[in-house]
């Protein structure tokens, strides 16, 4: 590759939808995928790895839609190395301007144990399924999953066999988080001096984060030669997550002195996306995360904010707009008008119609009169509640009083809204949490079993919103739903609801009436 052009690029492929759809409960629903392939393809994401078509039919029509719409951005669907497999990726995303089709198998001694094949019968194997790809399309990665950890004189081997069966992209994993900087640079380099047509082919990466070392590696294989870096958004993904993309796009854009490397990423929709990504896959992004989190432009000691105010970039190695922050901070209160409402919510990310504003605005001025101050995270939450239910509306909470104290039983006594007919019930529990959703579960009755109940606090103070989180399991299926209020017992209560709205949902499609 003697291109100039090429060999200064960085392909950023994101595999939100797929890698980090696999966080345990961070499933999303076929319109939150389109939404999220949207912002991203408006980004300017060279690859977006929409799903694994294979895996289930709804996974299989986000996939093919996500392929229709797309402008911008190559889609690509994961496939074992298994024909099915890889017809059904090709089947979902053939309708995208620039389809690809992603194919894998383990090859470290570990993973060949796992289908029982000997070094020769899954090279063989990696042929014939690599080549069956590419009488499919023109554009074909493989990986050989768990790389850092397969033989070396193997892992040129097959990646041989791959290019010379048609493979345009290989990308070499570190499924399990295992390896360090320096190790993957040299992987890379060692790929690209042994193998014979590796120059002819892209290399890239996909790092876990198991040892905190995800971005790191994957620079280091960027400056080692490789020319994509696979990632997701907040790094969500499997255990500890991955690469996260606003970690290494900054780094590109801060570091191009030791790293001179183009993308194309439109780093200004960073932001927003990650709120997005962690509003629909419930989880929060904490506050001391690089780049996207609260604290990333916050400075609390005198010397700083000294130091701040006389030149920022005395301590910002980058400019809060870079991301999509603006610098501009309205104070929200009870005095706000709608005018001023919208404008902050549009820099939270949030752009309104006017019904929708008129809601928010509802709930805003009712949470605006039992705080003294109204925090971004309490807008968001406001926002996460006026989402959940606005889509999930079969349940909705009337009226909770609870009774608590040293002396128990704690009671609850609660009145449901069921397909818009009222209900009431006097339950008892063990504190008034418990009480409460023994109340739900009186009212509805159901088999799901609670797995999570997180509370955290959005904001500061005794009068703090409380973001509640729980996790449901039925029968396989999981579900997740989020609520705040400055009660947290109505928050449990509001959360609760609204993940069993969406089990509700989920076994109204699988078993209709």
């Amino acid at each position: 590759m003697t291109d100039t052009s090429k060999q200064d690029r960085v392909i950023i492929f994101d595999t939100t939808l797929r890698d980090g759809e696999q966080s345990p409960g961070a499933t999303m629903t076929h319109d939150e995928k389109l939404e999220i392939a949207s912002l991203l393809d408006e980004m300017g994401v060279d690859v977006i790895e929409a799903g694994f078509p294979i895996a289930s039919d709804g996974d299989f029509e986000a996939v093919r839609e996500i392929a229709k719409r797309s402008v911008n951005s190559a889609i690509c669907g994961l496939a074992r190395a298994s024909i099915g497999d890889i017809d059904r990726s090709w089947d979902a995303v053939k309708h995208a301007a620039q389809p690809r089709i992603h194919t894998f198998i383990g090859t470290s001694p570990l993973h060949r144990a796992i289908p029982n094949l000997d070094m020769d019968e899954m090279a063989g194997l990696i042929h014939d399924t690599v080549t069956h790809a590419r009488n499919l399309c023109d554009n074909i990665q493989w990986s050989p999953m768990d790389a850092t950890r397969t033989e070396h004189d193997y892992l040129c081997r097959v990646v041989e066999i791959a290019i010379k069966a048609g493979a345009t992209t290989i990308n070499i994993p570190d499924t399990v988080g295992y390896t360090a900087p320096a190790e993957s640079a040299d992987l890379i380099a060692m790929l690209l001096e042994r193998v014979p047509g590796a120059g002819d082919v892209i290399f890239s990466t996909h790092c876990h984060n198991d040892l905190g070392m995800a971005t790191a590696n994957s620079l280091a294989a960027v400056n080692a030669g490789a020319r994509q870096i696979e990632c997701t958004i907040n790094g969500l993904g499997e255990r500890a997550g991955n690469t996260a993309l606003e970690e290494v796009v900054m780094a590109l854009k801060v570091r191009n002195d030791i790293m001179p490397y183009r993308t194309s990423i439109d780093t200004t929709k960073i932001m927003n996306l990650s709120r997005l990504v962690s509003t629909v896959s419930g989880f929060a992004v904490q506050y001391n995360k690089a780049i996207v989190g609260k604290n990333a432009f916050a400075h609390e000691s005198g010397i700083h904010q000294d130091g701040m105010l006389k030149n920022a970039e005395t301590f910002e190695i980058m400019r809060p707009e870079d991301v999509g922050l603006s610098e501009t901070n309205l104070v929200m209160g009870k005095h706000s008008g709608r005018a001023a409402l919208r404008a902050k919510l549009n820099d939270l990310g949030h752009e309104l119609a006017d019904n929708q504003l008129k809601d928010v605005f509802v709930r805003f001025k009712a949470l605006a009169d039992r705080k003294k101050e109204i925090f971004d995270e309490d807008l968001l939450a406001l926002m996460r509640d006026s989402t959940s239910d606005a889509v999930h509306d079969h349940i909705q909470l009337k009226r909770l009083a609870v009774v608590c104290g040293t002396e128990g039983p704690q009671t609850a006594d609660m009145t449901l809204s069921i397909d818009g007919v009222e209900h009431e019930v006097s339950t008892t529990g063990d504190g008034p949490v418990d009480a409460a959703f023994n109340a739900v579960k009186a009212l509805v009755p159901h088999q799901a079993r609670l797995q999570l109940y997180q509370v955290h606090a959005v904001t500061e103070g005794t009068d703090a919103q409380a973001t509640v989180s729980v996790r449901m399991e039925e029968d396989g299926k999981i579900s997740t739903g989020q609520s705040a209020d400055t009660d947290t017992v109505v928050a449990s209560a509001k959360a609760y609801i609204n993940a069993l709205n969406k089990l509700l949902v989920r076994r109204q499609k699988t078993k209709p009436a």
